[in-house]
């Protein structure tokens, strides 16, 4: 008799991790007292995400300790149109540069770009993450990515997670009483991935 034995995707058993853990019955994944200490992988340290975009990319800084996130900074780099293509660029890496100055993180994050179907848009985002990176190498930094369904799942259990959903439950997790962008939002959710997740 042939038996075929089914080998699980990469995602499908993430997918289930994520479920194990927030097994509460509500649907957004509940923190413990000391962060997601089920996960078997994580780091702790300054953490920099960041959100690549054009003309306004996400920067945050947190700090983790044995899965516990603390809030350190958190901004949206605004480029207003009147700045050429190439001038954004610029200000990009040298924000990055800045801000890896000021913060000294021991790791950096960034989200993963999947699938853009506009060549153009690819182009754009390309290179911005190829100037954000060159910062971060010039630092001396070595820099993780993480694919957008990851990022989701590890902050608030939903792959599919809106970006509404994404802010909320950051702000939850980190205490954080003012307001912030969803960039700021989604650079804390990659920092927290990252801090949750992280394999050597």
């Amino acid at each position: 008799m042939l038996v075929v034995i089914m080998r699980k995707s990469n995602r499908q058993l993430w997918t289930e991790r994520i479920a194990n853990l927030s097994n509460s019955g509500t649907k957004e994944l509940k923190l413990s007292k000391d962060g997601l200490h089920d996960l078997k992988h994580g780091c702790d340290g300054i953490i920099l995400g960041v959100d690549p975009s054009l003309r306004g990319t996400g920067i945050a800084v947190i700090e983790a300790n044995h899965r516990n996130c603390r809030f350190i900074f958190s901004k949206r780099l605004t480029i207003t149109t009147k700045f050429s293509f190439y001038d954004c660029l610029g200000k990009l890496y040298n924000e990055i540069s800045f801000i890896v100055d000021e913060f000294q993180p021991v790791f950096a994050a960034m989200e993963q770009t999947i699938f853009v179907q506009n060549y153009k848009i690819a182009q754009t985002l390309g290179s911005v993450r190829g100037a954000i990176a060159a910062a971060l190498i010039n630092k001396g930094k070595k820099i993780a990515e993480y694919p957008p369904l990851r990022i989701k799942q590890a902050v608030t259990g939903l792959g599919r997670a809106s970006k509404e959903q994404v802010l909320r439950t950051m702000k939850n997790i980190l205490h954080i009483t003012g307001d912030i962008s969803y960039d700021e939002a989604d650079a804390l959710a990659v920092a927290c991935c990252h801090a949750w997740t992280f394999k050597e």
